[in-house]
């Protein structure tokens, strides 16, 4: 007799660079969500499939908690808020290697409260190797006096430490169901979103310090190639200050050509086939004010 199968969600949410997008990847294991050492990297609700012990969790990595300035950062947070809903557990990700901002973390800490039952939420500390023991049990002491969890773990989201401990945990919570996925599916994410992701990331590893986050990648184009090999990807990287154009460019347009090489080749990993990419910058003025910015929450 075969083992019940079983389904359910757990979202991840917590403060910018908190490590969620590394631990959906850790969780799924593949890459499925970019990182990167830029705050708020992830604009959207991300979901990532992982199967374990006879159980596909859909783990749904969200943006970061910031304090909004403009309607483009108020979409973002309302869609990590979004998360809470429809989910059966609901993860607090705490970055233990920094020192916590009971301040900073208190609305989203009250919100939670109110938004959801202790038997469904739980505490992750991450960055767990980079923090004394003492300070991690006085750290996770305080937190559960702050919002009850129902467990707490200690990760390592980077090495995969402690990870297994959480799928665990969620195979043996969820409820019996028949999966919604199929078995080799690793993400909902639209292949052309994925492919604007990726090439934004390898923007931001190799301009980090040069460019801030208000950069976009539209993917005109996602077609099989024309050998028949592959695909053929055409991207519009938009930015919103002309200034930003010759330092993605970079001198005889080499950072931009050394951007779409790590791009292509990441994502040629990532669709286990030949991939063709072009690149252009196009310059749009104040683009995350416009309506055609939230398009892409809508995914």
């Amino acid at each position: 007799m075969s083992q019940q199968k079983k389904f359910g969600a757990i979202a991840l949410i917590g403060a910018t660079n908190a490590g969620k997008s590394t631990l959906t990847n850790a969780m799924v294991g593949e890459k499925v969500a970019i990182t990167s050492h830029k705050v708020q990297t992830t604009r959207f609700q991300i979901r990532g499939i992982a199967i374990h012990d006879h159980t596909q969790i859909v783990i749904i990595d969200t943006p970061g908690f910031f304090n909004p300035r403009r309607a483009f950062d108020r979409a973002m947070i309302a869609t990590a808020w979004d998360a809470l809903q429809d989910v059966e557990i609901v993860a607090l990700i705490v970055d233990a290697s920094k020192p916590f901002d009971d301040h900073k973390h208190q609305p989203y800490l009250d919100r939670i409260l109110s938004e959801t039952d202790e038997k469904d939420r739980i505490l992750i500390l991450n960055k767990v190797d980079q923090t004394a023991k003492d300070k991690l049990l006085q750290l996770a002491a305080h937190l559960n006096d702050l919002c009850h969890f129902e467990r707490t773990f200690m990760v390592s989201a980077l090495s995969g430490s402690g990870v297994g401990d959480i799928l665990n945990y969620c195979a043996h919570v969820l409820p019996d169901s028949e999966w919604v996925y199929d078995a080799d599916e690793m993400t909902t994410m639209p292949t052309r979103i994925m492919a604007a992701e990726i090439t934004r990331e390898k923007i931001y590893e190799r301009l980090h310090q040069e460019l801030p986050y208000k950069i976009a990648i539209e993917t005109e184009s996602f077609d099989p190639a024309d050998d028949g090999k592959g695909y053929a990807i055409s991207q519009i990287v938009i930015i919103e200050d002309k200034k930003h154009k010759p330092i993605i460019l970079g001198k005889q347009g080499q950072t931009l050509k050394k951007i779409g090489t790590m791009a292509r080749e990441t994502m040629m990993e990532y669709f286990q086939c030949p991939v063709h990419l072009k690149l252009h910058i196009q310059h749009r003025e104040k683009w995350m004010d416009k309506d055609e910015a939230f398009s892409q929450f809508e995914t």
